[in-house]
């Protein structure tokens, strides 16, 4: 380096104290890098990531950190590096600040770099930092803005590096214009359609059900009784002297919510630990507090003419093990069977009933914690919100069916989601298709679209780590299709399973990361949780995926998908 002329101070180098310079320094690959430090909000270990697709080779995928969803970079795929083994112990992730273009926020976004280890902090005097004239270790001199003497150490530049992975910022605004028409795609509903899951006829006002299962048993509550679906918590807090199917109180967002066990209740036989299971979280519509119902697993949600829905027989309503039902719901045998057939009994809870149930054991709950706990509540639970408006929305935030695709949780709004179904054993092909349209469904005489979900994100086929298969028997048991309608419109969406309900604070949804153009398109928010205390699993991302883009075929077809 020595005899090259000095130069002035890069442009992205800050923090000039006294005419010094201070940097981050890290090693990636073969590689020591220099970060401007005034870039770096700070140094994280390799945090939990959630694969968000569409996006290009070297997105790791989304962290959360501080509420806000992060995307994170592997640097050395962004250099054009081989990338290195497995993380270690010294794996670091760098949260840089980024130009307020990305994603249309005037406050910049923060942006994580995934690299090998953190070497220190190093301040050097701009008369010691060289120019670069010419590939540096064969990376390309638009992406550096000097040369350390004293690292040595090749200085980044942030805002060129992160805009050559994530595209024009300009192109992504440009697709935020405008939503899908009512006459792009496969066309309207057929005739008396009203865009409600399967052709529902006018004039018919159809229950929806969230079906869930105990013990080999399918069970279900109406969904505007439910406000979310919780992962069942590891330890559960018993109550003295309370019966067997009140199974005691579990922590949530710093509140006791009452649980009620169906095992117990129904006299089903008991299961083997709590792995997988789901928490139900009912509102009982009275404004009281919710309570919460211990599930095997969220199976689907159902649309069903209220005609198909019994009452219990006169002669098992008087036994005390019934008076917990509404009703048994004739449900079909699966998307492409006829509904009503009778193969499927669906038993139908009532909320009211087991809320009675969960008020007497949040007595106990609230008795033991004292009211001042508990917000003044005097019962031990979390004090009800207000009731969702029709479109799903209220006062206390956005209600989402969440579903399961290739590891990660996508969302759509309640209102756009009409049924989720089994996914059929059999789908017919539609010839000239895209790619993405994996064939059609017939569903109670109407003919629908499929979208493969996998296809349209660019996610592999098959995902070894949720062991679902395309085509093999995992993948058509757990597999579910999500029926999507909206202005006389209606698809259907291959996804891996799903996740059940979920209300979500305003304030916990944000702008999605723009990594691209076809991303930003399909996914515009995303919601940062945290996980319920003592439950499965640590913070929680979920991409909420945009309705209207998902019924505008032509559109779809057009989508820049970036290979991965």
């Amino acid at each position: 380096m020595a005899g090259k002329a000095p130069r002035k101070a890069p442009r992205e180098a800050g923090g000039e104290k006294d005419g010094v310079l201070d940097f981050v320094t890290v090693t990636v690959a073969d590689l020591r890098l220099a970060l401007p430090l005034p870039a770096v909000r700070a140094v994280i270990r390799l945090p939990e990531l959630v694969r968000i697709p569409l996006g290009p080779p070297s997105l790791d995928g989304l962290a959360q950190w501080h509420g806000d969803a992060v995307p994170v970079l592997d640097l050395a795929g962004a250099l054009g590096r081989p990338g290195g083994g497995a993380p270690t112990r010294e794996t670091r992730v760098v949260l840089v600040g980024h130009r307020g273009q990305m994603g249309g926020q005037t406050g910049g976004q923060t942006v994580g770099l995934r690299v090998d280890a953190m070497a220190g902090i190093l301040r050097s005097n701009p008369d010691r930092i060289d120019p670069v004239t010419q590939e540096e270790g064969g990376l390309d001199p638009a992406m550096l803005d000097g040369l350390l003497r004293d690292g040595p150490a090749t200085i980044l530049k942030l805002d060129a590096l992160i805009d050559r992975q994530f595209g024009d910022p300009a192109e992504t605004e440009r697709t935020d214009r405008g939503s899908a028409s009512a006459t792009a795609g496969f066309g309207p509903v057929p005739a008396g359609g009203t865009g409600a899951a399967g052709g529902a006829k006018a004039g018919i006002d159809r229950q929806a059900l969230l079906v869930f299962e105990v013990a080999g048993q399918e069970f279900a509550l109406p969904v505007d009784r439910v406000r979310e679906v919780l992962p069942a918590p590891r330890e559960i807090t018993r109550m003295a002297r309370s019966k067997a199917h009140l199974l005691g109180v579990m922590a949530v967002r710093d509140r006791l919510l009452p649980l009620v066990g169906l095992r117990a209740l129904f006299g089903l036989e008991a299961g083997e630990g709590q792995a997988g299971r789901r928490v139900v979280v009912v509102r009982s519509g009275s404004g009281q507090a919710p309570i919460g119902v211990l599930v095997d697993e969220v199976r689907e949600i159902l649309r069903l003419d209220p005609a198909l829905i019994d009452p219990v027989p006169p002669l098992l309503a008087r036994e005390p093990e019934f008076e917990d039902l509404d009703g048994i719901a004739r449900a079909g045998s699966g998307a492409d069977g006829a509904a009503g057939g009778g193969r499927r009994l669906v038993s139908v809870l009532s909320a009211e009933r087991l809320f009675r149930h969960g008020a007497a054991i949040g007595a106990e709950a609230g008795a033991e914690a004292g009211a001042a706990e508990v917000g003044g509540q005097g019962d031990g639970m979390e004090p009800a919100r207000p009731a969702d408006g029709p479109d799903g929305t209220g006062g206390a935030g956005e209600r989402f069916v969440v579903f399961r695709l290739a590891g990660a949780e996508y969302g759509l709004p309640v209102s756009a989601v009409r049924e989720v179904l089994r996914r059929p054993d059999s789908i017919t092909p539609l010839p000239n298709a895209p790619d993405f349209v994996a064939g059609v469904l017939t569903l109670r005489g109407e003919v629908l679209p499929l979208i493969d979900q996998r296809r349209l994100l660019g996610l592999p086929a098959d995902d070894a780590g949720t062991g679902l298969s395309k085509n093999g028997p995992a993948g058509l048991e757990r597999g579910r299709v999500v029926l999507v309608g909206r202005d006389g419109l209606l698809v259907g969406l291959l996804v891996d399973g799903l996740s059940g309900l979920l209300t979500v604070p305003v304030e916990r949804i944000g702008p999605a990361p723009a990594v691209s153009a076809a991303q930003r398109r399909l996914i515009r928010r995303v919601a940062t949780l945290d996980v319920a205390r003592d439950a499965a699993g640590g913070a929680r991302l979920i991409l909420l995926m945009d309705a209207d883009s998902l019924l505008d075929m032509d559109r779809l077809a057009e989508l820049p998908v970036t290979p991965r």
